[in-house]
């Protein structure tokens, strides 16, 4: 898969017209990003199923805590019955910090995401549910034929990376530096080892990329997803990368708080280098190329470049340059 993500912090129709050119650039799969602050991800993805023929879409990702879970596998499902087929479901813990703008407590998140996965795919199955676990669900059902749909998870940490590997059809690997991608991809195998659903697991590594013609045009645009991969860092990757912990808890608690600006600014050089791939083109193609030798898929996160538009054609050249 070469994927890409597109934030719905523009206009949904900005973001069907950049779905669009990425299908036309040779990206086959593109994801909406999910967060509350921004625009709503279904709509957008709606809006996204109508500019393109061919691409998949979905969620990426989701979380099973601002919506409930069968809610959330009836929108995918019905993404599938407008896409013609194409939707898939990225599915996640979710951001600790802007969770908590909401009042949830991120409670037992690997549990809660196995559990809505194995919930969605009932659902679409055809299966009413009585569920009660993390989330209760009774006698639940939908009224409207479905497809299969490819589950992919977003995960970092060792047991929900090595839960996907048993699980799950695809998934996301919250990484951007080889290090952590070669160790994620460890992780993933481990749980294959002892899989219980047919097929192989795809393993992808869920990238922020920034893209420019200027390098470090690209790098100042790579701030702020950075700053929210920094505030979410487990300790152990903050370790590996010998990152600051307290200054990566500062930068969350200023997100917490709405002070944007202020958590930006904290980024470091290094937070940079560990937690995205950004440059001009032939940067960008190095980092790619030594992503690519650690899993078996890539899609391009946010915040793509300073200019979204020419970034997604010169990320689509800096992947054929790659191999990837």
């Amino acid at each position: 898969m070469r994927g890409i993500e597109l934030t719905p912090e523009i206009p949904v129709s900005e973001v069907a017209d950049l779905a669009s050119r990425a299908e036309s650039v040779g990206f086959d799969a593109v994801f909406a990003s999910c967060h509350y602050n921004n625009r709503d991800p279904a709509i957008a993805l709606d809006q996204m199923a109508a500019a393109t023929e061919t691409v998949q879409l979905g969620p990426g990702v989701a979380n099973p805590y601002d919506t409930h879970p069968v809610k959330l596998a009836s929108q995918v499902a019905t993404l599938d019955e407008v896409s013609g087929g194409r939707a898939m479901l990225g599915l996640g813990a979710g951001d600790a910090s802007t969770l908590r703008n909401l009042g949830v407590e991120r409670e037992k998140p690997l549990r809660r995401v196995l559990e809505a996965m194995k919930v969605s795919q009932d659902l679409w199955a055809g299966e009413r549910v009585d569920h009660d676990g993390t989330f209760v669900a009774r006698d639940a059902g939908l009224n409207y034929e479905v497809g299969e749909i490819p589950v992919y998870v977003g995960a970092q940490g060792p047991h929900m990376l090595r839960m996907a590997g048993k699980h799950a059809d695809g998934v996301l690997v919250n990484a951007s530096h080889e290090k952590d991608l070669a160790w994620s991809a460890d992780r993933v195998a481990e749980g294959e080892a002892d899989r219980v659903v047919d097929g192989d697991v795809d393993v992808a590594a869920f990238a922020s990329v920034s893209i420019a013609e200027d390098a470090d045009a690209a790098l100042e645009a790579a701030r702020p997803p950075v700053a929210f991969i920094a505030a979410g860092a487990a300790p152990p990757v903050l370790e590996r990368h010998g990152i600051d912990a307290e200054r990566a808890s500062d930068i969350g608690d200023a997100i917490e708080a709405g002070e944007f600006s202020a958590a930006f600014e904290q980024v470091t050089d290094g937070m940079l280098e560990a937690f995205c791939i950004a440059g001009d083109p032939g940067d960008v193609a190095e980092q790619l190329a030594a992503v690519g030798e650690h899993v078996d898929s890539v899609v391009a996160a946010s915040p793509l470049g300073p200019d979204r538009e020419k970034a997604v054609s010169l990320l689509a050249d800096a992947f054929d340059s790659a191999g990837v």
